[in-house]
């Protein structure tokens, strides 16, 4: 077992202090900055570096992390990336892919369990960190139904279905239908816009009308349709669609 000395083993001090850029003194040095910085202590590509450091013993990850960025845009394009694409990036394996999967898998949790622990409308930002994070850099529509209770507390996160949000991908019946099914009585529609601008097409308001009019018979009142996309989000509700 490496002999440990103040926190940093032998062979950080060692290496740290040959000056190469790639050892694990380096490495030491970027997690004294991030443990004592805070939230804002690594840059973007400095996040990547260090998240990169458990698929490379003791390489250079700094080199692969801009290559990332470069090739997606931003720290969350590379989260959110698909693996295939992430694996077209020299340098980048299965375990390194892993890791940015996971850590991705970690920020929806945390945007989810935020969601879950107090009623939506109470809490709208916490809720639309959450989409941002989970929908905003799919490349396919997707069509989501978020069932709430009396109290306004999420039910059911249903995903039902990938493709253009029109009576093809979202039929208002089913929709009421499982609504009742669960003792749901309100709901929030939502889905993303892949080409990043999150303004509502006609189909969008049409197919809206027609769920808040179906969910009247019944009871069932749609609180919102709320539209992801890169460049942010657009609620009908705000926009006085509903």
């Amino acid at each position: 077992m490496q002999e440990q000395f103040g926190g940093v083993g032998l062979a950080e001090q060692a290496e740290g202090e040959t000056g190469a850029h790639s050892g694990i003194g380096h490495r030491a040095r970027l997690r004294q900055r991030l443990l004592e910085g805070g939230a804002e202590a690594l840059a973007d590509y400095e996040v990547l570096e260090y998240l990169l450091f458990g698929a490379s013993a003791r390489g250079n990850t700094k080199p692969l992390a801009k290559a990332l960025l470069q090739r997606f845009g931003s720290l969350a394009a590379v989260l959110n990336a698909d693996p295939a694409q992430l694996k077209q990036v020299k340098g980048l394996g299965d375990v390194g892919v892993g890791t940015l999967k996971i850590a991705a898998l970690i920020a929806r949790r945390m945007a989810r369990s935020e969601v879950q622990q107090q009623p939506v409308l109470g809490s709208w930002q916490a809720l639309l960190d959450y989409l941002t994070i989970d929908m905003a850099h799919l490349t396919v529509e997707r069509v989501r139904v978020l069932y709430l209770n009396s109290q306004n507390r999420l039910m059911l996160d249903h995903h039902v279905g990938d493709g253009t949000v029109d009576e093809a991908a979202i039929h208002p019946r089913e929709v009421i239908r499982r609504a009742l099914d669960i003792g749901a009585t309100a709901m929030i529609l939502v889905h993303n816009h892949p080409s990043g601008n999150p303004e509502p097409s006609r189909a969008d308001i049409q197919i809206t009308a027609r769920i808040v009019e179906a969910g009247q018979l019944f009871g069932v009142t749609v609180h919102d349709h709320v539209i992801i996309g890169r460049e942010g989000h657009v609620s009908l509700r705000a926009r006085g669609l509903i």
